[in-house]
């Protein structure tokens, strides 16, 4: 393998790194791939194609949330890691959904079965940084899954579980709930008020 090709690979190796071993087709050809090169190296077995324009390499070994990286390369950057899902990255709570919840800007018009698309713009206070893709804060998540109608025990789980972990407390989930969503307040209050009476 030649000194450029091997240069080639460690940039790109550099670039999947950050984004749970995925890629673009433009953040490749802005590498020096051409679509040339790209086409071979999926028919060679180098990449994964996972999508229109978007590859995974081979033998990267996929971390735990590493599949929530190729959503956001998906939204090209503009979706926000959300709701259920957000709940699993902070191992918060036991709600489940077969669809990755993505909370996106209104006005976004992609679509895929594989995801739940949820509008809004949060603050960047309510949001954090992973590798590879942003999610909503374990306080704005709980308040996001709130404002769904939940079932009550399992709101009780999540909230409890983050209390204890020490990502939120429940003064600054009531008082952060009436800023974001009337409706999520209520359901956290009615929560809360069960929990502190049993």
């Amino acid at each position: 393998m030649s000194v450029q090709r091997r240069e080639l690979r460690r940039r790109l190796f550099e670039l999947a790194a950050e984004q749970g071993g995925h890629f673009t087709a433009a953040q490749a050809k802005s590498l020096g791939y051409s679509y040339q090169a790209q086409a071979h190296h999926v028919s060679a077995g180098n990449w994964w194609r996972i999508d229109r324009g978007l590859f995974r390499l081979v033998e990267w070994v996929p971390g735990l949330h590493d599949e929530l990286a190729r959503w956001t390369l998906w939204s090209r950057g503009r979706a926000i890691v959300s709701h259920e899902s957000a709940l699993g990255v902070h191992g918060i709570g036991e709600f489940e959904s077969p669809r990755v919840h993505l909370t996106v800007p209104p006005g976004f018009t992609m679509r895929d079965d594989a995801v739940t698309l949820h509008y809004a713009e949060p603050p960047g206070d309510d949001i954090s940084e992973h590798t590879g893709f942003r999610a909503t804060t374990p306080l704005r998540t709980i308040i996001d899954i709130a404002a769904n109608s939940p079932d009550e025990d399992q709101l009780a789980r999540a909230i409890e579980d983050a209390r204890r972990m020490g990502l939120v407390t429940h003064r600054r989930l009531r008082s952060r709930a009436e800023v974001v969503d009337p409706r999520a307040a209520l359901y956290i209050e009615r929560t809360l008020q069960r929990a502190e009476a049993s």
